[in-house]
C-alpha cells in the first residue's frame, strides 16, 4: 500500500498572537503562563467561536510558535503553555507530579469558557507534552474532545520509560536531568561545572551518590533522579496519574485518540498498551500508527545507521497530519479519517541492504493497515534455543543442556541503539562496538564476539519471513549470585556483502529484566544461587521482513549499558551498592527447560 497520505491543508487566515504570558489560574492558586493565537483577517481576530488546540510543555512554549501559527491559519484558537514551575509559570517543577494532571484539567475548562471558544478543546504534543495529555484526560475534563499523542504513550513508568522491569533507565534519566539543569542554570558557576564535565563522564560512577555528584547543585533535579533510582518497588509512588496511565484507564475520558509511536521509541510498549486497552473499554474510536522512527523522529526516513526509504518519513507530521485529524474530530469534517484503519504500521525490511549516499544501510519497508492488533491471522510460533547455537522450531530433546557465561559488571555490554532516547543514539545500528557508544572498547568487534553474549540464530532463511506483533522470550536460567539481570535482543542478520563485509547485524527490539523482580514488582525476592528460574522477557513489539538469505538471531546477556543501570549482583539495596561482583549465568536449553522466543508470524500481504 502507499505511504499514509493526506491533502495539504491550505492557509485560510492570518495567525494573530493575542496574548503573551497570559496567567491562567489553577485550583491551588498557581498560574500557568500561556500564549494565545487566534485566526483573523486584516489584523483582526475572527469573532466566530472556534475549537481550541492546547499544548502544555516544559521546554518553553516559544519553541512551538511556528506550529501554533500554522494551526491558527487553518481556523483554530491555539494555546501554548509552560507547565508548572517552568519559565513564566508559577509553582515548583517536578518531572512527574500529580498537579500536572489537575493543571491540565483546570486549563482546559478555563479555555473552553472563553468568548473565542466553542467549548471544544483538543490537545497535541510529543514526549513530555504527550504525558501532559494523558494526565489531563485521566481527570475527564468535559471540554476535552480528542488527543493526538505522539511518542509519549507511557502506560507505566515502572514498566518502561523510567524504570524497566526492575532496572533503572539510567542513561536517559541522567542525560535528561543534566541537559535541563544546564538549560535552567542561572549561576555562572553551575553552567561552568555542567559544561566542563559531561553526563557521559559519570556513566561509570556506579552508582552515583546523593550529594556527591554534579546534580547536587540542584536538590530538585538530584532529588527526582535519585527518587526514581532508589524507589525500586512498585507501590503507590508509581501509581500516580502522571506515571501510570494503565492504573487509570477506567476514569480516562472516552474520546477519540490517535496513538503515534516508533519501532525505536522508548515509549512504544505503552503506545500499544494504551491503544489496545482503551479501545477495549471505550466506545469512541482509538487509532494507532507506528513508523520506523526513533523518539521524535517522525520526519526522518532513517533511524540510526539504517534507512527505510522516503515513504517512512512524515515530513508534515506536525502540521497537515494534525489538521486532518482535528478537522474531523473537532469540526466534524468528512475527510477520510473516518475511513482510516485503526492500525497503520510501517513494516521494516524488503530493502537490498546497500550503503546509501549517507553511509546508511538501506533496509526499506512499506506501510500496512489492519483492523486489529495483533494483526488478524498472526501465528505465535516458538523458536527454541539449542546447545549448538541454533534457533529452530524444534524443541530440545537433551535431558540436560546449558550454556554458561560470566557477566562482569565492570565490563558491561554497551548500548548500541534501540529505544534508548536522550543522548544514547537510539535507532538501528550494526551491533558492533564503536567509539560512538561508550563503554565500547577497541578493537571495535561485533557484540556477538563477546564471551558474555550468547547467540542463537537460524540457518539462512529459504524464503522471506514477516514478523509483526509482540515479542516474548521465555528464558530458563540460573545465576551463581543472589541477583542478576537478563537481556534479550532480536537481530536481523544480513549476509556479508561488498558494502558490508562481514554482514550487518541490525537490532530490531530488546528488553531486560532484573532477577529480584522476576515474579512480582511490588517487592523483591532475591535469587537462590544455582537454582533455575523461568524469566519472561518482553521486548517491545516490532514489524520486520527477514529476507531470504538472512538469519533471525537472538542475543542473550546480562547488561545493556548505559541505557540500563548495571546490576552489581550483590543483592544490596538498588542505587546504594558499594560492591560489584561477577556472576556465572547458565542459560538452559533442554527438554525440561526449553528456553525460546515466540515470534508473531504475520500473513503476507500485497504492498
Amino acid at each position: 500500500m502507499p505511504p499514509p497520505g493526506w491533502p495539504s491543508s491550505p492557509k485560510q487566515y492570518e495567525a494573530i498572537k493575542v496574548a503573551t504570558d497570559l496567567m491562567i489560574p489553577t485550583r491551588d492558586g498557581k498560574r500557568m503562563a500561556t500564549d494565545i493565537y487566534r485566526p483573523g483577517k486584516n489584523g483582526v481576530p475572527l469573532t466566530e467561536k472556534l475549537p481550541v488546540l492546547l499544548n502544555r510543555t516544559p521546554y518553553g512554549k516559544a519553541s512551538l510558535a511556528e506550529q501554533a501559527e500554522f494551526y491558527a491559519e487553518r481556523g483554530y484558537v491555539v494555546a501554548l503553555q509552560d507547565t508548572r514551575g517552568r519559565y513564566k509559570s508559577e509553582g515548583d517543577f517536578s518531572k512527574v507530579q500529580p498537579k500536572d494532571a489537575t493543571d491540565g484539567y483546570d486549563v482546559i475548562e478555563w479555555l473552553a469558557k472563553q468568548p473565542y471558544s466553542n467549548g471544544d478543546v483538543g490537545m497535541w504534543g510529543t514526549s513530555f507534552s504527550a504525558h501532559m495529555q494523558a494526565g489531563a484526560a485521566q481527570y475527564h475534563p468535559p471540554a476535552l474532545k480528542t488527543l493526538l499523542i505522539n511518542m509519549g504513550g507511557m502506560s507505566n513508568g515502572w514498566d518502561h520509560g523510567v524504570r524497566y522491569r526492575g532496572t533503572y533507565e539510567m542513561g536517559r534519566q541522567l542525560t535528561w536531568a543534566w541537559s535541563q539543569l544546564l538549560a535552567d542554570a542561572r549561576s555562572p558557576d553551575v553552567k561552568a561545572l555542567l559544561t566542563k564535565e559531561k553526563a557521559e563522564d559519570w556513566y561509570n560512577v556506579q552508582p552515583m551518590r546523593r550529594g556527591l555528584n554534579p546534580l547536587s547543585v540542584s536538590p530538585q533535579y538530584e532529588g527526582w533522579y535519585f527518587d526514581f533510582f532508589e524507589h525500586a518497588n512498585y507501590d503507590a509512588y508509581w501509581k500516580d496519574p502522571m506515571l501510570a496511565w494503565d492504573e487509570h484507564y477506567a476514569e480516562t475520558s472516552d474520546i477519540p485518540m490517535l496513538h503515534v509511536g516508533g519501532w525505536f521509541d522508548i515509549f512504544l510498549a505503552g503506545t500499544f498498551k494504551n491503544f489496545t486497552e482503551l479501545r477495549r473499554i471505550k466506545k469512541t474510536p482509538q487509532y494507532v500508527m507506528v513508523g520506523p522512527w526513533k523518539h521524535g523522529g517522525n520526519n526522518l526516513p532513517y533511524a540510526g545507521d539504517v534507512a527505510f526509504g522516503d515513504s517512512a518519513s512524515i515530513m508534515d507530521f506536525l502540521t497537515d497530519f494534525h489538521v486532518r485529524w482535528f478537522d474531523h474530530q473537532l469540526k466534524g469534517r468528512s475527510n477520510g479519517v473516518e475511513r482510516d484503519a485503526p492500525v497503520r504500521l510501517f513494516v521494516m525490511g524488503t530493502g537490498d541492504g546497500h550503503k546509501d549516499a549517507k553511509g546508511r544501510m538501506y533496509h526499506g519497508g512499506y506501510w500496512r493497515s489492519a483492523d486489529a492488533w495483533p494483526l488478524p491471522g498472526t501465528r505465535m510460533v516458538p523458536y527454541y534455543f539449542h546447545a549448538d547455537g541454533s534457533l529452530t522450531t524444534k524443541k530440545p530433546v537433551a535431558v540436560r543442556s546449558h550454556t554458561t557465561y560470566t557477566f562482569d559488571p565492570h565490563h558491561p555490554v554497551p548500548t548500541i541503539g534501540g529505544g534508548a532516547s536522550a543522548r544514547l543514539k537510539d535507532g538501528a545500528f550494526n551491533q558492533r562496538e564503536d567509539p560512538r557508544f561508550p563503554p565500547s572498547q577497541e578493537p571495535w568487534l561485533p557484540l556477538r564476539s563477546r564471551a558474555d553474549v550468547v547467540v542463537f540464530q537460524t540457518e539462512p532463511l529459504a524464503e522471506d519471513m514477516t514478523i509483526i506483533g509482540p515479542i516474548k522470550v521465555t528464558l530458563f536460567a540460573s545465576a551463581t549470585t543472589v541477583d542478576a539481570d537478563f537481556t534479550a535482543k532480536l537481530v536481523d542478520v544480513y549476509p556479508s556483502s561488498t558494502d558490508w563485509p562481514g554482514g550487518f547485524d541490525m537490532n530490531l527490539t530488546d528488553a531486560i529484566i532484573r532477577g529480584r523482580y522476576r515474579a512480582t514488582r511490588d517487592h523483591e525476592v532475591l535469587l537462590q544461587p544455582g537454582k533455575v528460574y523461568d524469566f519472561t522477557i518482553d521486548p517491545f513489539p516490532t514489524a520486520n521482513v527477514f529476507k531470504k538469505g538472512h538469519r533471525i538471531r537472538v542475543d542473550i546477556s546480562s547488561s545493556n549499558f548505559p541505557r540500563f543501570d548495571i546490576n552489581p549482583n550483590t543483592g544490596e539495596p538498588l542505587g546504594k551498592n558499594r560492591r560489584m561482583i561477577s556472576t556465572d549465568i547458565s542459560v538452559q536449553h533442554s527438554a525440561t527447560y526449553p528456553s525460546h522466543i515466540v515470534l508473531p508470524l504475520a500473513p503476507a500481504t500485497p504492498r
